[in-house]
């Protein structure tokens, strides 16, 4: 990493941003930054930049011209960052936007698993039939809930559960206790515990990162070993789950599904899955809402204030 000679002798800091909409506004100014825009589909406007902010859509191949700059760190825009390693130049610095999206994928997960349990999706069918059907659905209050995956999504989600009176079960990678984010101390069960804990469950919230471990992991042995009316909610990746398994499941009428994310994505017009029964799909629109901007610029802002004190920045994954 560049220290403080070269800003001592150079005048500052290059920061790249692309032109999403607002992202500089809301950055601002900073002291000791020149900020350029370059939204990695061209000729770097700088042979040195030290940070470069790619722009949050387009996917990771537009990395590979980040060989054509010498640079301190890139700052992803997503949480997760699977297929970066195959575009980001080696032994370039790789940070992700953990602290970004958990809330608003929080928020989403939740408002799936309310529109599933409380027939939400069938009442604007009804809505737009000027039907009046009165019967009575699951409530998500006393709902055995699994969250699959216990970083800052599921943390996240797990605050947001706390006022619907739900038991809930974690588990990840490794059986650990830590901390949630109330700063109660839980249990978090291993990957080893997986078929046991999808027995007991009732909904089933998966935000765990796209890995060799992970993908695939919601096979069909795996979605037979959750109970017959069970709710799988997806806020991770598409691959995590099996396409083909989940549609026999949903075309048997055995589960339900509410996906922010499938395998493929964007889901072709013609695929199948668009016609399974108890499902609900969103675009994978998770953290993209407002809550994405302000936490986005401050993370933008914080990674400099690293750079410029000669500081490791935050959440550097690669």
């Amino acid at each position: 990493m560049v220290g403080l000679n070269r800003l001592e002798t150079m005048g500052g800091l290059v920061v790249s941003l692309p032109d999403d909409a607002g992202l500089a506004a809301a950055v601002g100014e900073v002291a000791g930054v020149e900020f350029v825009q370059w939204n990695l589909d061209g000729p770097p406007p700088s042979p040195h930049i030290d940070m470069v902010v790619p722009p949050y859509w387009g996917g990771p191949r537009r990395l590979a011209r980040v060989a054509e700059v010498s640079t301190q760190l890139v700052q992803w825009q997503s949480i997760g960052y699977n297929g970066v390693d195959k575009h980001l130049p080696e032994g370039v610095p790789l940070a992700n936007a953990a602290t970004v999206h958990e809330a608003g994928t929080a928020e989403l997960a939740v408002a799936l698993t309310l529109a599933m349990q409380r027939g939400i999706t069938e009442f604007v069918r009804e809505n737009d039939a000027r039907v009046w059907h009165l019967r009575t659905f699951a409530s998500l209050a006393d709902r055995r809930v699994l969250l699959v995956g216990y970083g800052g999504v599921s943390k996240a989600i797990e605050a947001r559960l706390a006022g619907f009176e739900v038991q809930v079960t974690r588990i990840a990678r490794s059986a650990r206790t830590e901390r949630n984010l109330a700063g109660a101390e839980v249990e978090v069960l291993g990957f080893a515990d997986l078929h046991a804990a999808l027995a007991a469950a009732e909904i089933v919230m998966i935000a765990v990162p796209l890995t060799v471990e992970t993908r695939g992991m919601f096979d069909a042995a795996a979605l037979a070993a959750m109970p017959d009316g069970a709710l799988l909610v997806n806020v991770a990746r598409g691959q995590v789950v099996d396409t083909e398994a989940l549609m026999a499941e949903l075309n048997a009428g055995r589960l339900r599904a509410a996906l922010d994310v499938t395998d493929p994505e964007p889901l072709p017009a013609e695929h199948p899955l668009w016609a399974c029964p108890n499902l609900l799909i969103s675009p994978h629109v998770g953290g993209d809402s407002t809550a994405m901007m302000p936490r986005m610029s401050a993370l933008i802002r914080r990674q400099i204030a690293h750079l410029l004190a000669g500081e490791s920045p935050e959440n550097v994954v690669l």
